[in-house]
């Protein structure tokens, strides 16, 4: 582990640790392609709102400490928001135009050679059969921005641990959470490109949804589909539970 600990990483490793190993088994695939040192940024697919700490585990049973952009709301409590920083964790506002904060900070981790871990579909996959979604940019806009390798990560099983906006999880028996982990994506000819205009950017994010959506393909055992899903094409909600009413509690 070449990054120092911070005392919120010392308090809660082994708690979640005893956690995950107590209700899931895990299979991870090709994790020396994770770089053991420099900044670098860990691209996933999201199917649960447990997954982030799936992949953690991933992470750090591979030597590094995964830094999160994580959304805004996990901040608003004091002492939760506290914890998140001292974690090294990033908000983001999603949907909103002071995004670009979490930008600049995830840019300034890579710069200082810690490893960030974005969900590029930036929500828990709407597709009606779990396969990633169309991507978001931010991944690909660090990326060009710093130069830095881009691992993608196809995983699945964390779903059955906790199926996406469930209330409670299903702990028994343990759940077989896989991951597997690709060769970083080349995005060298698309950062050389000047100006790096909308398209560009598109191109790069393409790339990222085309690995990991490839990972999936090969941990699930079957073709994804030939689209993918598009949630404003679809018109579903963009962050929060989409089967709930909008202004129902």
């Amino acid at each position: 582990m070449q990054e120092k600990k911070s005392w919120a990483w010392r308090l809660a490793e082994p708690i979640v640790r005893a956690a995950l190993l107590s209700t899931t088994r895990h299979d991870w695939i090709d994790g020396e392609n994770i770089p053991a040192t420099g900044g670098c940024i860990i691209v996933l697919n999201h199917v649960s709102h447990v997954d982030p700490l799936t992949a953690a585990h991933l992470v750090y049973d591979h030597g590094r400490l995964p830094h999160y952009l994580a959304k805004s709301g996990l901040f608003r409590n004091k002492a939760l928001g506290a914890f998140f920083r001292a974690a090294g964790q990033i908000p983001v506002e999603r949907l909103s135009k002071n995004a670009v904060g979490a930008f600049d900070a995830a840019v300034q981790a890579v710069h200082e050679g810690k490893c960030v871990v974005v969900y590029p579909e930036g929500t828990i996959t709407r597709d009606p059969d779990g396969w990633p979604m169309t991507g978001k940019s931010g991944a690909a806009r660090i990326a060009l921005e710093t130069g830095c390798p881009v691992v993608p990560v196809g995983q699945w099983g964390a779903q059955q641990l906790l199926a996406p906006y469930a209330k409670r999880p299903d702990l028994f028996p343990r759940k077989l959470v896989t991951m597997k982990v690709g060769k970083p994506v080349d995005l060298g000819d698309l950062a050389d490109r000047e100006p790096r205009t909308v398209a560009v950017i598109q191109e790069a994010t393409d790339r990222i949804m085309d690995a990991i959506t490839a990972l999936v393909a090969d941990v699930r055992g079957e073709p994804a589909p030939g689209q993918r899903f598009d949630m404003k094409k679809a018109g579903v909600r963009q962050i929060g539970n989409p089967n709930k009413r909008e202004g129902k509690k």
